[in-house]
């Protein structure tokens, strides 16, 4: 069968070798993917299996999909299902108790009144609730808690699932990102070198060939070596870094790139924040409350020949951007929007680069508001988009 699979894949242009195939063969035997369903795998699993032998450039990923679908086209109708519910169905199934038309009945609270009728609820409320509309707790439609559905609400512990939270409860603890991270950067260091300009700087540790040549022949033969300082991109990147949350997603991606800007250039600086930029960043998660940086130092502190690159996927309630006091974690003075205006203001040279996938970006509300607010200066996280990002910088 999978011969078959793998004439599929040349067919479809994809550049899979021999090597790759048996690979894979012997990834099937030594049981990395399970459980068994379809013709001895999982086929969810025995796709991603797939992909990460086979494909070894994300610009394929399209095409290995499409063969895949091509090829396998009806063998999950052959699966045996009777003896085991996947989870993933019992989790639609929950999911799906509210019909649309009951999820559009649910009215969502303005900014004031969720407020307010939370301070309440902490006052009145003596116990435990589930699947209810009113109290704090687990299910239901109520907008305070977790685990339910309400189209705005305040996250009351419990992980996001609807990403409408316009407010999250509890304190959480982020990881800084690795910039040791090198796995999957060499492509993305191809990308960023489209955005350089070289300068000599530093003490003279190169041989300088052609003038050595020259003064050695002028000394009557007498070798003279000359020296000069090191060729490095002299351009500088201020470097803004969502994480926590969402982004939790994209970790893995996120660290290749930073990896590979560090790596790439010389002159940088970065620093974190969350959801949206506000009043002060921070460069050491784990001291993010306590090694705060003034969003107003930051931008009096460099100089407008910094290209400024935003890094996240921009997912977050429209109040985060638009409403003062809308960040999840604190009540700020200034709404997000502003701060990002006063950025790009300052540095006239910027993007953003949003690691969600580009085709989901019409249904997220926050996403398209980010966009409005840096004029559709936003790119993907993918090859193409990192070059068409420093395209951009570097004019």
């Amino acid at each position: 069968m999978l011969i078959d699979f793998f004439y599929t894949l040349r067919a479809a242009k994809l550049p899979v070798s021999v090597k790759e195939y048996l690979t894979l063969l012997e990834a099937l035997q030594a049981g990395v993917v399970g459980p068994k369903s379809v013709d001895g795998w999982s086929l969810d699993d025995f796709y991603h299996l797939g992909r990460t032998v086979l494909v070894k450039d994300e610009k394929h990923y399209d095409k290995f999909d499409r063969a895949f679908a091509a090829y396998f086209k009806g063998v999950e109708m052959v699966a045996d299902f009777t003896k085991e519910i996947p989870a993933d169905w019992l989790r639609k199934i929950l999911e799906n108790e509210l019909t649309p038309e009951q999820k559009a009945a649910i009215e969502k609270m303005g900014w004031d009144e969720l407020m307010e009728t939370l301070k309440k609820r902490l006052e009145e409320q003596k116990e435990r609730h589930e699947g209810g509309s009113k109290w704090i707790g687990t299910g239901g439609t109520s907008p305070f808690g977790h685990g339910g559905y309400n189209p705005q609400g305040i996250r009351i512990g419990g992980a996001g699932k609807n990403k409408s939270a316009v407010k999250v409860w509890e304190q959480r603890a982020y990881k800084d990102y690795d910039d040791q991270q090198e796995l999957g950067t060499r492509n993305i260091k191809v990308a960023l070198r489209r955005l350089r300009k070289f300068a000599r700087e530093g003490h003279e540790l190169e041989l300088d060939l052609p003038d050595t040549i020259r003064s050695t022949a002028a000394n009557a033969g007498f070798l003279d070596i000359k020296m000069v300082p090191e060729r490095h991109n002299n351009v500088k990147v201020l470097l803004l870094m969502d994480v926590g949350g969402t982004m939790d997603e994209h970790i893995q991606r996120v660290e290749e790139l930073f990896s590979a800007v560090k790596t790439e250039f010389k002159h940088l600086e970065f620093y974190y924040f969350h959801n949206c930029v506000y009043d002060f960043m921070w460069k050491n998660n784990r001291r993010r409350f306590a090694e705060k940086f003034p969003t107003w130092d930051i931008i009096r502190k460099y100089n407008k020949d910094y290209k400024l690159i935003f890094v996240g996927d921009a997912t977050m309630s429209p109040y985060e951007i638009l409403q003062p006091g809308g960040s999840v974690e604190y009540n700020n003075e200034e709404p997000g929007a502003e701060w990002i205006q006063r950025l790009t203001h300052a540095f006239p040279k910027f993007a953003w680069i949003n690691p969600e996938p580009q085709g989901v970006w019409q249904y997220r509300q926050s996403i398209s508001i980010i966009q409005q607010l840096i004029g559709n200066r936003m790119y993907p996280l993918s090859l193409k988009g990192l070059e068409e990002t420093m395209r951009l910088l570097s004019k």
